[in-house]
């Protein structure tokens, strides 16, 4: 199925709610796929509309740990799934092989990204950027492409207008639907929202949220992203640095109430960043999904 199919009211998938999704990780290119399993099963049985499966060091190809666990996902426990694909690893011999092994596993589903650039690796040139990759694949594949967007603007870009027309040309390119960075601050999103309605971009936003439930990680995404932190948050962070159990409780809390927010705002979907974390998963799904 095509994940666009959820927010399409004329579509059979169309369950005339929020949509709700993960976002899981694959296991390191040297730690066996079998690893993950565990996690994926407890993960799988919140039953969320879909799960996007991030870009794993693993390369192109048959190789890739993304492939796996987004076929574990699809195949085995029937959850539609998104494989991350980036631009700065792939050149199109890599893309095309990519989609070949996606259609043996019956994945129909992409997230298009440019990915991050590393000093270490030299980038693939065939693609720029993710509005590349997005209208090559759907120039050369039935795949529903989705893509990403910063409701802070992107780091890289030079002002939120320019941001916002970049966005433009990856959804004139062909993204269907729209999955946003972290964010701390509601009122961050619902300015982007507004933003992109008047820039001419219609199609749905799912908004990202990933509950605090370790103080450095959370810091180090949030400088590679440029997510603020509002009071309320960072008072939770400083009260509780120092006692995991209550700030993984007290993350979990305020996740909550941001997503019951957006909900009651009308957002089109909530994209939940598990970091791989079951007991997460299911704490925020029940809490929120007799809300969808």
């Amino acid at each position: 199925m095509k994940i666009r199919e959820l927010f399409d009211p004329k579509s059979t998938a169309y369950a005339g709610r929020t949509v709700y999704s993960f976002e899981m990780f694959p296991p390191k290119r040297d730690t066996p796929i079998e690893s993950i399993y565990g996690k994926m099963e407890e993960i799988c049985a919140c039953k969320p509309d879909f799960i996007s499966v991030t870009y794993g060091a693993g390369g192109s190809g048959a190789d890739n740990q993304t492939i796996k666990v987004a076929s574990r996902i699809q195949n085995t426990y029937g959850i539609e799934s998104a494989a991350h694909l980036t631009c700065v690893r792939n050149s199109r011999e890599d893309v095309d092989e990519t989609i070949r092994i996606l259609k043996d596993n019956n994945i129909e589903n992409i997230l298009a990204l440019r990915g991050d650039r590393s000093p270490d690796v030299e980038p693939k040139t065939d693609f720029l950027h993710a509005s590349d990759l997005t209208a090559y694949l759907v120039a050369n594949s039935d795949f529903d492409v989705a893509g990403a967007c910063y409701p802070e603007t992107h780091m890289e870009a030079a002002s939120p207008v320019e941001d916002i027309r970049n966005l433009k040309k990856k959804v004139d390119a062909g993204a269907t639907h729209l999955i946003s960075q972290l964010f701390f601050d509601n009122e961050a999103f619902y300015r982007f929202r507004e933003s992109t309605e008047l820039a001419g971009i219609s199609v749905p936003i799912e908004a990202g949220i990933m509950p605090v439930t370790n103080v450095k990680s959370i810091e180090r995404m949030v400088t590679m992203c440029g997510a603020s932190l509002p009071a309320k948050f960072t008072r939770i962070m400083t009260k509780y640095a120092d006692k995991p159990d209550s700030l993984r409780e007290a993350g979990i809390a305020y996740a909550i109430e941001q997503i019951i927010d957006l909900i009651a705002s009308g957002v089109d979907g909530i994209h939940l960043y598990t970091m791989n974390n079951p007991y997460v998963a299911r704490k925020i799904s029940d809490a929120i999904v007799p809300l969808l």
